[in-house]
């Protein structure tokens, strides 16, 4: 998720939560999917779709072509969606999550890594059987709905809706509501 300096920070809602939009891009390739791996702080990595937080007067679809291009270079030429959307209800952390991922219609260019939040610091086609694999040990709102697309088929726009406790410093409980 984009955070540096230049993007859109929501402010706390009545809720008392930050209330994050984001978009996230699934682009394939003669059946491969395309994942970036993420630099976390504390220096965790990850994998997921490119994609990012949806600035201040910027549409989802606006905020996803910016997005993946910024993070692979690739410039997408449309859009179908959305596939699936994700809630993340997280009040110990303060933060509300909600995710919309739409698929790559097409796209121009070559993968190339120029970041400007410093996130992400790789970008490849995956098979899926791979995809998979590199997903595993992220945060369930990234896996479980991405998998759902690509192994069976789920592109309805249905919501995936998780619950995370757990005060700052714990491991959080995450569970599918």
């Amino acid at each position: 998720m984009a955070s540096g300096p230049d993007h859109y920070v929501p402010p706390v809602a009545a809720d008392g939560l930050r209330h994050w939009q984001v978009a996230g891009g699934v682009v394939r390739h003669e059946g491969s999917v395309l994942l970036v791996k993420n630099l976390r702080p504390g220096g965790r990595e990850d994998w997921s779709t490119p994609g990012g937080v949806v600035d201040a007067g910027e549409s989802i679809l606006e905020a996803l072509t910016r997005e993946v291009n910024e993070e692979t270079g690739l410039t997408v030429r449309g859009w179908r969606g959305p596939l699936y959307r994700v809630e993340v209800h997280a009040p110990d952390a303060g933060f509300r999550l909600e995710v919309e991922a739409h698929e790559a219609l097409g796209y121009d260019g070559e993968i190339a890594i120029d970041d400007p939040d410093g996130i992400v610091v790789a970008a490849e086609f995956c098979a899926l059987t791979d995809a998979a694999a590199l997903l595993a040990g992220n945060r369930p709102w990234v896996t479980e709905p991405l998998l759902a697309h690509l192994t069976e088929g789920v592109d309805d726009g249905r919501w995936f809706r998780y619950r995370m406790t757990g005060a700052r410093g714990e491991r959080p409980t995450i569970e599918r509501q």
